[in-house]
């Protein structure tokens, strides 16, 4: 079973994440100097994540438009995958954004959404919990402890539980 970023709600997830704490950095040091620093450093950009978003998703439009005739989401799902791979190997350069900044960014939100806990918003109907045989969020694990490497036939379950236990009334 082979689910998409976007079947699995990675959207909706990271839509949630920019819109709190995580989107503003609120708990990170944000006053500057900022200065270019080793990769070691890490992201040494006063951007937030909601401004990088908001700045990389109009720059990557706009680069789509000039070089394809239309904005990212208009583009059919191999141009879109070739734009993407372009950018993962930094052979396009987007206006007033950071560019391997922005698509680190955009992976590794898509990622965390994808794995997640399905109550942030991603993994929706724990799709890559089931693809991967991860069991979820459960109590208690003694009884497997020392079952490597075997499918252990367990239905996942979120920390809000499975929707089969949800009942109307």
């Amino acid at each position: 079973m082979s689910v998409s970023g976007k079947e699995a709600g990675c959207a909706v997830f990271i839509d949630r994440q920019l819109a709190g704490p995580y989107g503003d950095f609120e708990r990170l040091y944000m006053h500057g100097p900022f200065q270019d620093g080793i990769p070691q450093q890490g992201d040494q950009s006063p951007l937030t994540p909601r401004q990088r978003y908001r700045i990389g998703l109009a720059a990557l439009n706009d680069h789509c438009r000039n070089e394809l005739g239309a904005p990212f989401a208009d583009l059919s799902e191999e141009q879109r995958d070739r734009v993407l791979s372009q950018l993962e190997a930094d052979e396009i350069k987007l206006d007033d954004i950071d560019t391997p900044l922005f698509f680190e960014a955009i992976l590794q939100n898509t990622m965390e959404g994808f794995f997640a806990d399905p109550i942030y918003g991603g993994n929706r109907d724990m799709a890559s919990w089931r693809m991967l045989g991860f069991p979820g969020a459960r109590y208690d694990y003694r009884d497997y402890i020392e079952r490597h490497n075997e499918d252990l036939g367990l239905e996942p379950v979120s920390i809000a539980g499975r929707s089969d236990w949800n009942t109307q009334g």
